[in-house]
């Protein structure tokens, strides 16, 4: 009798801490499940300034707006093919096609003139912001290039800018990925009016009227994505370099991210996607269960043995 009253207590005694251990792993896999949700909800929504994205075709009353500002704006042509066949000329006055930057990497693609007293370096520097945050490398993962687009300007100009962002950037081998180019008012044109980017020339002032914006292009120079403003959130920037470059670059966290989140036309960047941000919590908490009650159940036999 003894023995078997020893028995019972100690198999009360196992069960009474497997019901304890089982509702703290409970407790720890929900809680888990959390955090992840609300991980992936900080990640997704990086805070930042976003305009209009479809600049002067959205929001804009042509009646109330100077002359100089009718038709200014960003169009999205989203997966149109821009022409790599155009012909520029790089910092160091060297002849270019566009096509000699795409090639297995994502470009990301911004629209500014050297001479701008305001909002091109607010665009550069914005950036130059966002690339600092990014694990990214410039020249690595992605290239970037930097289109003039008032053909009075020219490689010297170009060179000078260059030099002054590559020592802000100041990472190894950015030289090689970071191209400011110039080129004819043809190609300049030719390649605005493919992305969408419409501007107009003040003569007396003797500035452009223009908009503020980047752009995501996939590796074969096809519009992905269009962030506006003069801030660029890093988090968005870079789950819109992982989906340009289908997945080759970036990690299976980033993977994650896009599942859940996409890209909001209206407001210029990425949303949670609660149904999939709610599917993916729920699978997680359903696997740490599972591998921890595996354990725990382990862990019993053996005791018992």
């Amino acid at each position: 009798m003894g023995v078997w009253n020893q028995g019972r207590v100690r198999t009360s005694g196992h069960r009474k801490e497997f019901s304890v251990r089982f509702a703290a792993v409970a407790v720890f896999a929900l809680l888990m499940g959390f955090c992840w949700s609300v991980t992936a909800q900080a990640q997704a929504q990086a805070p930042g300034f976003q305009s209009s994205p479809a600049g002067g075709a959205t929001g804009q009353n042509s009646k109330t707006l100077p002359p100089i500002l009718k038709n200014v704006g960003v169009d999205q042509n989203l997966n149109h093919q821009i022409p790599l066949d155009l012909v520029f000329k790089d910092e160091t006055g060297k002849t270019v096609r566009l096509g000699d930057y795409f090639t297995d990497k994502p470009v990301i693609l911004s629209l500014i003139y050297f001479d701008c007293p305001q909002l091109c370096p607010m665009v550069e520097n914005g950036l130059l912001a966002s690339l600092k945050e990014l694990k990214f490398d410039i020249g690595k993962q992605f290239e970037v290039v930097t289109v003039s687009f008032d053909p009075r300007d020219k490689p010297p100009v170009a060179y000078a800018k260059k030099a002054v962002y590559m020592n802000m950037y100041n990472r190894k081998g950015a030289s090689e990925g970071w191209h400011f180019l110039t080129g004819s008012e043809a190609s300049i044109k030719a390649l605005t009016e493919a992305v969408g980017f419409r501007y107009n020339y003040d003569a007396e002032a003797q500035q452009f009227a223009h908009a503020t914006a980047i752009m995501v292009l996939t590796p074969q120079g096809k519009l992905s994505r269009y962030f506006f403003g003069i801030n660029y959130p890093a988090g968005d920037l870079r789950l819109s370099l992982v989906e340009a470059s289908q997945g080759n670059i970036g990690s299976p966290v980033d993977t994650l991210l896009l599942f859940c989140c996409r890209y909001d036309l209206s407001q210029g960047k990425y949303s949670l996607i609660i149904s999939h941000v709610l599917f993916v919590g729920g699978l997680v908490t359903v696997i740490i269960l599972g591998v921890l009650l595996l354990v725990l159940f382990r862990g019993g036999s053996h005791a018992r043995a």
